[in-house]
């Protein structure tokens, strides 16, 4: 089995755990598959994509400083794509940052967002009327600057297919869970939640299609 890449986008202003936690969920999943089945290939290649010049760490909301394996000048096709979310004033005012989301996107098998990571994906028109959550302090100016949004409150995430969405912060743990679900079974996302010390929370949304 091929691994399917995972990118994750990391900016100046992210939220250390929206961006850590999927990181760690993914990583870990490929570890703990390759114990339990020796000598197969990881179900997951995972790397960072960051808006800063090349060379240059972000700087995370707390002062954390990351620094990425990619810039969007140079990175490799994702299957899944994880936007984080944070302080996204900047990305959004970005044209070529939004450009970049929706031209990583499209090429995507699956486009994740946490937190407030779904107002980049909504400014760049990867999501435009779906079922959508971010984090509870924000639900009501999502609502207000995208109205066509179909949005989600009291849940952990939000599945349409293509396209997920997470609440707020430690909810993206769970989503990347519910996503290694998805795409590797049951097995290895509990196994991965165990490896994690993490207890799962499954609550979620599936609209109908």
């Amino acid at each position: 089995m091929t691994a399917l890449r995972v990118l994750i986008l990391a900016y100046d202003g992210v939220e250390a755990l929206d961006f850590a936690g999927p990181f760690e969920v993914f990583t870990t999943a490929s570890r703990v598959s390759q114990r339990m089945q020796p000598g197969t290939a990881a179900p997951f290649e995972v790397a960072s994509v960051a808006l800063t010049p090349p060379g240059r760490p972000v700087q995370a909301r707390a002062g954390l400083q990351l620094l990425a394996d990619h810039t969007i000048e140079s990175n490799p096709v994702a299957d899944v794509l994880i936007v984080p979310g944070g302080v996204v004033d900047a990305p959004m005012a970005s044209p070529e940052t939004l450009r970049w989301i929706a031209d990583c996107a499209a090429g995507a098998q699956l486009v994740a967002s946490v937190c407030t990571g779904v107002f980049l994906l909504a400014k760049s028109g990867v999501v435009t009327q779906e079922a959508v959550t971010t984090h509870w302090e924000d639900i009501a100016d999502l609502r207000a600057q995208f109205p066509k949004l179909d949005v989600r409150d009291d849940v952990r995430w939000v599945d349409t297919g293509r396209i997920v969405s997470s609440a707020g912060i430690s909810a993206g743990i769970d989503m990347s869970l519910h996503l290694v679900e998805r795409l590797a079974g049951r097995a290895l996302a509990e196994r991965t939640a165990r490896q994690m010390d993490y207890a799962w929370t499954h609550n979620s949304s599936h609209p109908s299609a």
